[in-house]
């Protein structure tokens, strides 16, 4: 019986169920260990700190980039800019991402910010989960990681408090998006 089953629909629901985020994003990938091996946590933030979006991925490339962008497009809509650093394949994901909208006829594109400064929301943002996975020395399977990340990142949704706008105790709104 696999005991990571529950955190992904939960994280789905609370992904759903989060209060509107603003059009500026900071986008980073932060490193996880899976078998031993070093493989990449995408994430997303509003420049006000509230987590967007997440996605593990044992590649950093182009096509890890764009796929990551295209769930986050989905679950949050479109950005007016998006702040990264320097990598050229987060780059060449937007840029994919940007070219989809100009086949698609959309006027507007995303502004793509490289500068590394701007990203320290982001950057600390990943203090927090770089916390709680360092102890447990690296995951045994890339699903039960996926999994993990899913119910840490979405206690750290609840933590910010963006999941309600009232002051409802965390146990609570974890509660609600159990049930």
């Amino acid at each position: 019986m696999r005991q990571n089953r529950y955190s992904p629909d939960i994280a789905v629901k609370a992904k759903s169920q989060k209060r509107e985020t603003n059009k500026s994003w900071r986008m980073d990938e932060t490193y996880i260990k899976v078998k031993g091996q070093w493989t990449y946590l995408y994430r997303a933030v509003d420049s006000h700190g509230d987590t967007l979006d997440f996605m593990p991925s044992e590649r950093r490339d182009e096509e890890a980039a764009t796929a990551f962008f295209k769930q986050t497009i989905n679950n949050n809509g479109f950005p007016d800019k998006v702040v990264m650093d320097k990598s050229g394949a987060n780059y060449a994901g937007l840029a994919n991402i940007n070219l989809l909208l100009i086949l698609a006829g959309f006027a507007t594109m995303i502004d793509i910010l490289q500068v590394k400064y701007l990203n320290n929301i982001i950057e600390q943002d990943h203090r927090f989960i770089k916390k709680i996975t360092k102890p447990m020395m690296g995951f045994k399977a890339f699903h039960s990681a996926q999994a993990t990340i899913d119910g840490i990142e979405t206690a750290h949704m609840i933590r910010k408090g963006q999941l309600s706008e009232e002051n409802i105790p965390a146990y609570k709104q974890f509660m609600a998006l159990a049930g």
